[in-house]
């Protein structure tokens, strides 16, 4: 059995980890912290989880939770883990992390697009990416695993075949995201309120979007070579759930059969992933609540370009379910362990 703490446990991010370890065999949820709602039951805060988990909330007291858990896993704003993570690591603690501040190898990239200083780069040293269908044998050992972010994710899976065959230029990629509002966090900001959102859809971060960074970085490995996209994100009236749609010009004429059945080889392994049959096409309610990435591929004959559809859930795949993912290869688990439920539907 695993000790698991979760830090920032009453956001979405982290309520959610919190709902899905009820279901997992292997883990014991041994400390949860929230600063704002120390000494409260997480089950008076969230009361879905009365009579399921009644546990109070932690203080952010080092020294105090990590004799309580062996891996901890960190839902925290971007730039705070620096108060956090390293007194983590140097307790010899293991760090799931859900800001951006460990998915970059150039201290650079992230100091720009985040606009403040790291101030602990030589951690990123040791830290991996944590996307399981691309470094599973590195997440394995990994002392700090740097969960994707929910557009990086559902993107960089959705375009990674066609990048690692050689099939698309590198030139000219243009992704359009959109996502439910859960992907902004539990915000009380004015453009999450219910009648800001409702009815309504827009773009957002229009060109200087935070995860262009990080989908370029994970996209110039694949292709080996440096890639620059178009990414507009996208704010939907909904509470969970992200669809991308990718768009890419192929080298030579193919067929969409073809790129279907190279998809297919490509994720045969990867139970997460499900690549749709030649004609069907993703729906974010079929990823809903669960750990799937659905994705289809089809080809424009008339431009020569391929049209990617991408879809998970922004707090399962995208965030929540795929840190228990991590979880699970970091502590020799099926990676399926806890997260064999089906999305919600309805």
């Amino acid at each position: 059995m695993i000790n698991v703490g979760i830090i920032g446990a009453t956001g979405y991010v982290g309520i959610e980890i919190l709902r899905l370890l009820q279901k997992h065999p292997g883990v014991k949820v041994t400390s949860i912290v929230s600063q704002n709602f120390v000494g409260q039951k997480v089950s008076d805060i969230y009361p879905t989880l009365r009579n399921v988990f009644d546990m109070k909330c932690d203080a952010l007291d080092i020294e105090s939770i990590s004799k309580k858990a062996d891996i901890f896993v960190t839902a925290l704003p971007h730039g705070v883990s620096k108060e956090v993570i390293p007194k983590l690591i140097a307790l010899d603690k293991r760090v799931i992390d859900h800001s951006g501040d460990f998915r970059y190898k150039n201290v650079e990239v992230y100091e720009k697009w985040y606009g403040i200083t790291h101030q602990m780069p030589e951690l990123l040293e040791m830290s991996v990416y944590g996307l399981p269908e691309l470094y599973r044998d590195k997440i394995k050992d990994a002392k700090i695993v740097g969960n994707p972010g929910c557009y990086p994710t559902c993107s960089i899976l959705g375009i990674a075949p066609l990048l690692k065959n050689n099939i698309i230029e590198t030139k000219n990629i243009i992704i359009d995201a959109a996502s439910g509002v859960t992907g902004a966090g539990r915000s009380t900001d004015l453009p999450y309120q219910f009648c800001e959102c409702t009815e309504n859809y827009k773009a957002y971060k229009v060109s200087n979007h935070r995860h262009t960074s990080e989908i370029e970085q994970e996209l110039s490995f694949l292709a080996n070579e440096d890639i620059l996209i178009s990414f507009t994100p996208h704010l939907v009236p909904m509470k969970r759930g992200m669809l991308a749609t990718i768009y890419g010009n192929l080298k030579t004429e193919t067929s969409t059969s073809e790129l279907v059945n190279l998809y297919k080889e490509f994720y045969k392994n990867e139970y997460f992933v499900r690549v749709l049959d030649e004609g069907k096409l993703p729906e974010t309610k079929f990823t809903a609540g669960s750990n799937f990435i659905d994705i289809s591929v089809v080809v424009d004959k008339r431009l020569n370009r391929v049209v990617v559809l991408s879809c998970v859930d922004n707090l399962g795949k995208g965030a929540s379910a795929q840190a228990v993912q991590d979880l699970n290869i970091m502590c020799g688990y099926d990676e399926k362990t806890g997260l064999e439920s089906p999305g919600l539907y309805l």
